[in-house]
């Protein structure tokens, strides 16, 4: 069954955009200071791999309307990666550039995600 006008999850651009992030963001907390590797680092990369994840099990769910669900679920996902990128940045644990580049990538991503989410909420 299509959903998002796809047939398979790997054909979802908003997929494909937050795939990109999850593998920037293993770059750089990779360069973190080795204590913070399995503190901050951690929440990291599991709120960042999360919003594909949601994406994905939202997309193989029997309807629209979990989809929804799980594309809502994976935005609440990404605004957490947001914060935690924020204070690793105001920590100094990611210099400015680096920051920037992450959060160029999940402003893109967010804005697949709700434009996605957009297209699939029924109208009233």
């Amino acid at each position: 069954m299509k959903r998002g006008g796809v047939n398979h999850w790997k054909d979802l651009v908003v997929w494909r955009k937050s795939h990109e992030l999850v593998l920037l963001v293993y770059k750089v907390v990779g360069t973190f200071a080795k204590n913070e590797q399995y503190d901050l680092a951690d929440q990291i990369k599991r709120a960042a791999a999360s919003v594909p994840a949601n994406i994905v099990e939202g997309h193989s769910r029997n309807s629209q309307k979990d989809f929804l669900r799980f594309l809502y679920i994976a935005r609440g996902s990404l605004e957490e990666l947001r914060y935690f990128l924020l204070l690793s940045r105001d920590l100094k644990y990611v210099v400015e550039i680096k920051y920037n580049e992450l959060e160029n990538t999940c402003t893109q991503t967010s804005k697949l995600l709700n434009g996605l989410i957009k297209s699939l909420k029924p109208t009233t």
